[in-house]
């Protein structure tokens, strides 16, 4: 077997870099997120550093990544709690739809874009981050907050209502026929309910199919039944996170406490790669033109996650610090804009360079703005959790 050596040097290098970020932010009792991304950039195309050996190897590592945040952000709940706390979250839902894709909308008709950049970039500045939002989460010891099922119920649902709008954009932007759109999302609606009624039903047989005493294989069992499930999701168009937070929903009791104790230091690694990932596709050449645009964008939307978030919150009788935590943790963009503009890159240039600085922005400033709404005002003493 060849080994490459120059994969071997950047693979470590980056390793050491992100391990002396992380301790550089909890030192001071921040994300390490946004310094993973800045180091994304810094070693991307037209970076200081750039690592074209480890490329490849960084872009299915953050694959695995989201899919490894959500699963086991889906051990910390039983799936028929969160199956009614997304019955309540339905006008949360439409609320997010609204306030979020409309800022999108009209900067695409602001700025001469035809149907298909519209629907585009109302997409990408609708979708929160899951990836960033499960790990802001966890770095912040807010899983156990009354608002967090509520922001959950958020990211959920816009996961599975990108099941639906994938496919009506992936063949506007082909030129393909209107069938063709009305098919593919028969088809994804038709797999999240399938997936969303096997686990509800027959989901409590998973954990004694996958237990097993020993940590190495219980480790295998449910990292491949989850890796199972996301490819099967992304087949028909859905989320390889709505599988993912599927499959972790539905382990309980010894057997979700012992997947966690065993996935918690994989995922952490390969959450580091998604955030360097994200960075890593970003050219800093390509943003500077784009930033006054993308600034006022993010501001906007800033704003419409956060009311968003205090409406979802508000209807769990979260108190207005849980609210504004809430609306705070969904401002993060990530993956799927990126995705949406990938979709339609070669037909819109101008929407390329936008969106990505558009997602830079508020993946850097999010968790930033996440962290200082948890932050206790100075000579007050700490309450109990709102």
């Amino acid at each position: 077997m060849h080994t490459s050596v120059a994969l071997l040097l950047e693979l470590g290098i980056i390793l050491a870099a992100l391990s002396l970020l992380g301790t550089v932010a909890r030192r001071f009792t921040l994300s390490p997120i946004p310094l993973y991304l800045l180091a994304g950039l810094a070693v991307g195309e037209g970076g200081i550093a750039p690592v074209p050996a480890a490329g490849e190897f960084v872009e299915t590592g953050a694959t695995i990544g989201v899919v490894l945040l959500l699963l086991t952000l889906g051990l910390e709940f039983s799936l028929p709690e969160f199956a009614k706390g997304m019955r309540r979250h339905v006008p949360s839902a439409l609320v997010d739809l609204v306030l979020n894709a409309t800022p999108g909308a009209l900067a695409g008709w602001l700025l001469g874009l035809d149907g298909v950049g519209i629907l585009a970039l109302a997409g990408a500045t609708y979708i929160s981050s899951s990836g960033i939002v499960a790990r802001l989460l966890a770095d912040l010891r807010r899983l156990g907050n009354r608002e967090t099922p509520a922001v959950l119920s958020v990211l959920v649902m816009e996961d599975c209502a990108m099941a639906l709008y994938l496919p009506v954009l992936a063949v506007l932007a082909s030129g393909g026929q209107w069938w063709q759109a009305v098919l593919g999302v028969l088809v994804a609606v038709g797999a999240v309910l399938a997936a969303f009624t096997v686990s509800y039903r027959w989901g409590h047989h998973l954990g004694r199919l996958v237990s097993h005493p020993d940590a190495e294989q219980l480790m295998l069992r449910v990292l491949g039944l989850t890796l199972i499930v996301a490819a099967l999701a992304e087949l028909v168009h859905a989320s390889a996170a709505v599988g993912a937070f599927l499959v972790g929903l539905t382990l309980t009791g010894e057997t979700a406490i012992r997947t966690r104790a065993v996935l918690i230091p994989l995922r952490d690694l390969f959450a580091a790669v998604f955030f360097l990932a994200i960075g890593l596709s970003v050219d800093p050449g390509d943003l500077v033109p784009a930033l006054p645009a993308a600034l006022v964008l993010a501001g906007v939307t800033s704003v419409t996650k956060v009311l968003t978030g205090r409406y979802a919150a508000a209807r769990d009788q979260v108190g207005r610090r849980g609210q504004l935590r809430a609306g705070t943790a969904l401002i993060a963009r990530g993956e799927f804009s990126l995705v949406i503009v990938g979709l339609v890159g070669t037909m819109h240039g101008s929407l390329s360079p936008l969106v990505t600085a558009y997602v830079f922005i508020l993946a850097l400033t999010g968790p930033l703005l996440t962290r200082l709404a948890g932050t206790e005002p100075l000579g007050r003493a700490k309450a109990p959790v709102a």
